[in-house]
């Protein structure tokens, strides 16, 4: 009986990639938005109801990936896998590609194949302001030409490609489709020194006591937000007009081209360190089980102005953190400057004793 080959040697790794690649034909390719939408209207393009992601993009959601396409800005590459007859199936791109179809839907048998019943007028944007309210064909010709001939790249696995790697790739990339936090993404934009010093401040002991977060947001760049929130209200508020990830990306990246490392960091530990004293334990409400996260940015600000200051802090009186005032200035609707200066005055007051 011949020896088997030992793939952990050179030859066998590159005999057992070889065999496994030979199973993989993948075509890519580049398609204009209007034939793709064409495509799904003639079933060229499948939608298997067993591969549809269980979430549906809102309408500011759509409105905003035609903004992106409208601007020319990446788009990830939709993924088919090839089915008898050459027919294509959606593995990945669903959301995308009924937003096209709902954007583009001329007539109500193309709005049934994504189960919508009138066309998409975009709303919410920001750069293409104009276009709110508007739309596909209420556009001038040239922009709707325009907009359909955008290309949009497809990656295809084709009829030659092995059964079992077609079942890999569907289940690689359903367990890949998750959303980045808008921490993730500024992690991803903004690297650099100000991104590794925020990572490494999160770390804090101190910080990391008082912080009881969700299971879900352990690990989602909440602890590393919470810390650019420090920093951004700490110095930055004047500028704060309640949209919280443009100020916190404009404060960020402000920072990256000046800012005190050494200082804020001791500032930092500091002020984490003493809030910790006062909590004796994770920073949470009676009513809330979980750190209530506005409160306890206000109240870690407030902390740290007090020690730059040379103020006195007190220990406050039991039950601080269900302070009327400070809870209704942290409460929902309160993303705004006046909210934000008031609750950060308030846990002033609570800590030093100020009447």
């Amino acid at each position: 009986m011949p020896a088997q080959k030992d793939v952990t040697k050179p030859d066998g790794i590159e005999a057992q990639l070889d065999k496994e690649r030979r199973k993989v034909d993948v075509a890519t390719l580049n398609f204009s938005v209007r034939e793709l939408v064409r495509m799904m209207s003639d079933s060229e393009l499948r939608v298997a109801p067993e591969y549809q992601r269980k979430f549906r993009w809102t309408e500011a959601g759509e409105s905003s990936f035609i903004e992106s396409v409208f601007l020319g800005l990446p788009i990830p590459p939709l993924f088919v896998a090839t089915n008898i007859g050459f027919q294509w199936e959606v593995v990945d791109g669903l959301q995308r590609l009924s937003t096209l179809m709902h954007f583009l839907a001329s007539n109500p048998e193309e709005l049934a194949i994504i189960n919508r019943n009138a066309s998409l007028r975009l709303k919410g944007l920001e750069k293409l302001s104009a276009l709110n309210g508007i739309a596909y064909g209420e556009l001038p010709k040239a922009v709707q030409v325009y907009f359909g001939r955008q290309p949009l790249q497809v990656v295809s696995l084709t009829d030659k490609s092995d059964l079992q790697v077609r079942f890999d790739v569907f289940e690689r990339l359903n367990k890949g489709a998750v959303a980045l936090t808008a921490q993730e993404v500024r992690a991803c934009v903004f690297r650099g020194e100000f991104n590794q010093f925020l990572e490494h401040l999160a770390e804090d002991e101190n910080f990391l006591r008082l912080l009881k977060l969700q299971e879900a947001r352990q690990y989602d760049g909440t602890k590393a937000e919470q810390v650019l929130k420090f920093f951004a209200y700490k110095d930055g508020r004047a500028k704060f007009d309640g949209r919280v990830e443009h100020f916190l990306n404009s404060y960020m990246e402000e920072a990256a081209s000046r800012f005190n490392y050494q200082a804020n960091e001791s500032l930092f530990h500091r002020a984490t360190a003493k809030l910790y004293q006062i909590c004796g334990g994770p920073f949470v409400r009676s009513d809330y089980n979980v750190t209530p996260l506005v409160q306890f940015e206000a109240c870690l600000v407030a902390i740290a102005e007090l020690i730059e200051s040379n103020e006195q802090i007190i220990y406050p009186s039991e039950n601080w953190q269900d302070d009327p005032e400070l809870k209704r200035s942290s409460m929902g609707g309160t993303n705004n400057r006046t909210a934000l200066r008031r609750r950060i005055e308030r846990a002033k007051v609570l800590f030093s004793g100020a009447t």
